[in-house]
């Protein structure tokens, strides 16, 4: 009785200790694939859904700050645009006044050089006057005195023929006047001539416009006479010469001017 006894509970205790074995395998089992499920679910829970929920957040975000910065873009454009209009405006404003510096020294300079060449504008005129004077005392000496006499209208004397012991001054007085008029004539002309060289070094020259057509501007008209064969506005007669330094008229020809023959 008690050895049957004791193998029933052997059997029972067997079949109890597998049933406990199974039953823990398959809690560890279960537990270790809820265990993977959970961490798996973990990971993306706390690592991958809050990732994705900022790049959400994140395209929300832009998207509200796209209509925000549009605006601001816009307003940054017009304040470039404006300030390349400006640079334009500048820049322009800049070439017209390194043109107008340009000009300012080229007129400057052309003014000096001007006020050198004309300074003695006053004062050559005021010669003007003596070379005139000049050129009539030449023209009223007719050229029938300035011939040299010949041998046949030399007086022949026996004084001339003598040797005189006069001194020099004595013997000049013996000259004709007609001699003592041609020396005359002729220091006048190199006085006059002298005075003309020192008035061209200085770009002051005479112009006879005698056959030209008269021009207001170079010539000043004291009288008009019908000319045959003359076209009308010819210049006739030169009374008075006309002068220029370097390119200006400093004094104009008085001149005769042909008049039209009915």
């Amino acid at each position: 009785m008690s050895s049957y006894s004791l193998q029933l509970f052997r059997s029972c205790t067997a079949s109890l200790s597998s049933r406990t074995l199974a039953r823990s395998a398959a809690f560890t089992h279960s537990s270790s694939t809820f265990r993977g499920r959970r961490h798996y679910s973990d990971v993306n829970n706390g690592e991958t859904k809050p990732e994705a929920a900022e790049e959400v957040k994140e395209e929300v975000k832009e998207g509200e700050a796209a209509p925000a910065e549009k605006p601001q873009c816009a307003e940054e454009l017009k304040k470039l645009k404006a300030k390349e209009e400006e640079v334009v405006d500048l820049t322009g404003r800049l070439r017209y006044l390194q043109a107008d510096f340009l000009n300012f020294q080229r007129n400057a300079a052309r003014e000096k050089e001007q006020t050198r060449d004309f300074a003695i504008t006053r004062f050559a005129s005021d010669l003007l006057e003596t070379v005139d004077v000049l050129t009539l005392a030449l023209k009223s000496v007719p050229l029938s005195a300035l011939e040299p006499p010949t041998t046949e209208d030399k007086p022949v004397s026996d004084e001339s023929s003598a040797p005189s012991s006069q001194p020099s001054h004595e013997a000049s007085s013996t000259k004709p006047p007609e001699a003592h008029l041609r020396e005359l004539y002729t220091g006048v002309e190199l006085t006059q001539r002298q005075l003309l060289q020192t008035l061209f070094k200085y770009h002051v020259k005479p112009f006879d416009p005698t056959g030209d057509a008269f021009d207001p501007n170079r010539h000043e008209a004291l009288y008009q006479a019908p000319i045959p064969g003359k076209e009308a506005g010819t210049v006739i007669d030169c009374q008075k010469t006309g002068y220029t330094i370097k390119d200006r008229v400093l004094r104009a020809a008085q001149v005769g001017v042909a008049q039209e023959t009915s």
